[in-house]
This record gives C-alpha cells, structure tokens and sequence, in this order.
C-alpha cells in the first residue's frame, strides 16, 4: 500500500473513533448526572453515622468494580483483533470472565469473615452479600461491554453506559417511594444497576464464537490477574483512597477531613465513568497500530492529549482554588468546610488521572498488562510514601500525596506508550514480547 493510502488508512480511523466518541459523548454526561443524583440523594437521604456505613460499602462495591474494569478493555482488544480478520472473540473472551468472576466472588467472601465484616460495616452484615452479589454482575457487565465495544457497537453500548446508573436512580425512587430509608434497602439500588447487562446479553453472546479458541488458561489468568491487580492499585487513589488515608495518616480532624473527601467524591465520580472511552481508546490503538502511518499519527495524538491535559488541569486547580468552597458547601451543605488550596489539589489530581487512564488503556491494547501493572504501582506506592513522609496534618498530607501521584503515574505511562519497539507490539503480549 502506498503511504498516501495508509495515511487514508489512518485518518478514516481517526474520523471513525471521532464519531464514536461523539455518539458516547451524551450517554457519558446522562451517566456523570444520574451518578451525581444517587451520590447526593443518599447522603441527603441518611443520617450521618450511617452515611459513613454507607461510604465504606460503596468504596467497596465501586472499588470492585473499578478492579474488574480491565475486563471490558481485555475483551474489546480480543474483539477488535479477531474483527480485523473477520472473526469473532472466542473461548478466551469467557476464560477472561471467568478469572474476572471468581477474584469478584473471593473478594466478597472474605468481606464475610466476622472481624472484617464487623470493622467496616458494623453489624450490618448483609452489605457483604450485596458486594458479592454486585461483584459477580459487574464481571459480567464490564465482559458485555468490552464485547460490544470491541465489535463497534456503539448504540448498545451506550445504551448500556446509561442503563447502569438509570437503574441505580430507579431503585432509589422505589426505596424513596417505599421511605425505606435504611442502608440495606440504598444498598441494593446501587447494585442493582450491575445487572443492567442482562438487557444486553443476546446481543454479546451473538458477538462471541465458542468455538474459536484464543488464549489458554495460563496466558488469560496470568493477563487477567495482572490487569486486576494495576485496576486494584488505581481503585486505592480513586473509589479507595479515603480508606488509604484512614490506614496511613489517621488521625487529624475529622470535620476537615471529611470536607475533604466530600470534595473528593466530587472531583472523583467521572473517573468512576472513564471505563467506556478506555474501551473505545482499545480498538482505535488496535487499528492505528496495524500499519506504520497509523502509529505515527498515534503518538502524535498521544503526545497532543497529554499536553492538552496538563492545560486543562491547571485551569481546573485555579477554578478549583476560586470556587471550589463554595461548590462543596453547595452540594454537600453548610457543614463542609474545606480550603481553597485543598479543592485546587484535589482537581489537579482528578483531571490529570484521565490521560493516565487513556494511556493505560494504549498498553492494555498492546497485551503489556505488566506495564499496566506497574505504572499503577508507582501511583499508589508514590501516594502512600507521601501520606506517611510529608511534614504536617492529615488533610495537607492526603492533598499533597493526591496531587503528586498521578504526576509520577503519568511521566512513567507515557514513557512506556510513546517508547518505539512497543509501538509495533499491537499483537503482542507481555508473555511473548517483554
């Protein structure tokens, strides 16, 4: 082929991606709304002491299936790259769900072991099963997902990016209507929107050929569990980092502190919903990297989104230093009280997390889990040396630790996406490759 045709080649996948994002773009702001409202509703909905249970189960839940996410991104990799001869994923798309489901399952057993259950939901108990139950579907939802995605479904996958906060906003309005205001009854509204892939599952089934192989047991559980742990470790400065700080840097003032995570969950919802561009950022690497056109342009895109980024985080720390108080004690009421500088920290932090993310999602594309795995481990080991080494309170501590993580994270991930012999590794795997 010639250059000029690869050059076609290239900016027909880049208008493509284009319209795809554009056709999630609706159907990822409709999810940023309908999570903000679950999110307010139940701490407006609770009483204090119980809205602390609360939080601990949802950074559970959340941080699960943030852990499982990497399954969406795995199998819309496999879908992609049997799409380029033809094909459909095949046997290893299951044995990925399969690993997915049973780290789910032994996640939620063991929040069922007494002392533990004790200490992070002080008797109420049931909040465990529903963790399980919520796990277990979400490692389906996130495999439905990456099938759809994979094979350019756009319309069903949006459909379902939206069906999963709807139905946790449907529930809530039966607990509402019911004034079952109690954890268990909140508990179930938010997990019931993990089953929303049930809508969906004739429509991926049909996207999956069983009786093609793919990958053996080994190579999909040595993949899958390194995936699983680099999601676990960005669950520990996204969903779970309040938890973090707790083990860290106790202590401090819990008013303060609180605000703080208020913010925190503020500035921190849309990364909860970052899953699905990740996923659409999976085939377009797939097909940029097919040809050498294609990962010229991709690094070009790379380097300009990362610069872009950097912008943006710094305008959202200034609009975070200016406003950010008062969108706190605005959403959150007038209690929350929490420093200009904290807010700026704590955005800077949030926005400079999604290039990360995306970037992860370039060596997912590729099959180098183990680089995944320890960009993340840079993040959180960063995070966690900081919380323990920084001079001063809690909340300066939880802030700086915060703000500098993802710095780190990014200088690495983008070392690794932007190094040449890795450009060419799209069929790769870690196991083969590196």
């Amino acid at each position: 082929m010639s250059v000029s045709g690869a050059e076609g080649t290239a900016g027909g996948v880049v208008r493509d991606t284009r319209r795809t994002a554009g056709k999630l773009g609706g159907s990822l702001i409709a999810s940023i709304v309908l999570g903000y409202v679950l999110t307010v509703a139940c701490a407006r909905l609770l009483p204090p002491d119980q809205y602390a249970t609360f939080v601990a189960f949802w950074g559970l839940l959340m941080g699960l299936g943030s852990t499982l996410s990497p399954l969406e991104q795995e199998l819309s990799r496999q879908s992609a790259v049997a799409a380029l001869t033809g094909g459909l994923a095949g046997r290893g798309a299951l044995r990925a769900v399969a690993t997915a489901v049973a780290v789910a399952a032994a996640f939620g057993l063991a929040l069922l072991v007494p002392p533990i259950n004790d200490r992070l939901f002080h008797g109420a108990w049931q909040l465990a099963l529903v963790v399980l139950a919520g796990g277990i579907a979400f490692a389906c939802q996130f495999g439905t997902r990456g099938v759809l995605i994979g094979h350019h479904q756009v319309k069903q996958f949006a459909w379902l990016v939206v069906a999963e906060p709807a139905v946790r906003v449907l529930g809530l309005g039966l607990v509402v209507v019911a004034t079952a205001y109690q954890l268990v009854p909140l508990a179930l509204a938010v997990a019931a929107g993990s089953f929303a892939w049930l809508l969906f599952v004739r429509q991926g089934w049909r996207l999956l050929d069983v009786r093609a192989d793919g990958d053996s047991w080994p190579v999909t559980i040595r993949r899958m569990l390194m995936l699983l742990l680099g999601a676990a470790l960005t669950a520990s400065v996204i969903t779970g980092y309040p938890a973090l700080v707790g083990l860290l840097a106790p202590g401090g003032d819990r008013d303060r502190l609180g605000a703080v995570f208020a913010a925190l969950v503020i500035a921190r919802l849309p990364l909860t919903l970052i899953g699905p561009v990740q996923s659409l950022a999976v085939p377009f690497v797939v097909r940029l990297s097919a040809r050498e056109a294609g990962r010229r342009r991709l690094r070009r895109v790379l380097l300009l989104g990362t610069f872009a980024s950097l912008a943006l985080a710094a305008l959202g720390a200034l609009a975070g230093l200016l406003i950010g108080p008062w969108a706190v004690r605005f959403v959150n009421g007038p209690g929350y009280q929490v420093g200009g500088w904290a807010v700026a920290g704590l955005v800077w932090s949030s926005v400079l997390l999604v290039p990360m993310q995306l970037l992860t999602a370039v060596l997912v594309a590729r099959a180098q889990a183990r680089r995944v795995l320890i960009t993340w481990a840079v993040v959180a080991a960063t995070a966690s040396v900081l919380l323990l080494a920084v001079p001063g309170d809690t909340v300066l501590r939880a802030v700086v630790a915060l703000a500098a993580a993802p710095m780190t994270g990014l200088a690495v991930v983008l070392g690794f996406v932007l190094d040449n012999a890795s450009a060419k590794a799209t069929h790769d795997s870690d196991e083969t490759s590196e």
